[in-house]
């Protein structure tokens, strides 16, 4: 049990240290970062995230079906809202994206998104 939830702790370090460096090479080239900083920002979300939940979705309980169902509606109702807003917003030329930047930020919005309400949930119920 201990040795999976250190490894999820050590890809988040490595993720986050790799997303560091991306955006710190951005800014230092005065220019956006690599969109591969954002991905790798999301993945290390994603694994405090099942660091933190690791004990808990071990068990295959009631409490975490819960959990589980809530946070995929909450990441659902979000991820209509991150819709809207970049449709609003992509039509009204607040920002131009290219659809390759599009589906990476959608993407990394759906991570976060989910494994942040699993955590959010599981403080709850």
């Amino acid at each position: 049990m201990g040795n999976s939830r250190v490894l999820f702790i050590v890809f988040g370090i490595l993720f986050s240290v790799m997303s560091a460096f991306t955006i710190f090479v951005g800014i230092m080239a005065k220019s956006a970062p690599a969109p591969m900083a954002y991905m790798t920002l999301a993945m290390a979300v994603m694994s405090f995230c099942l660091a933190y939940l690791y004990p808990q979705f071990k068990q295959k309980d009631e409490r975490m079906r819960l959990i589980r169902q809530k946070g995929m509606f909450a990441s659902f109702v979000a991820m209509m809202i991150y819709l809207i807003i970049l449709n609003i917003g992509i039509q009204l030329d607040f920002f131009i994206l290219t659809a390759n930047e599009l589906i990476q930020i959608l993407t990394v919005l759906m991570i976060s998104t989910l494994f942040i309400s699993f955590v959010v949930y599981s403080k709850i119920y």
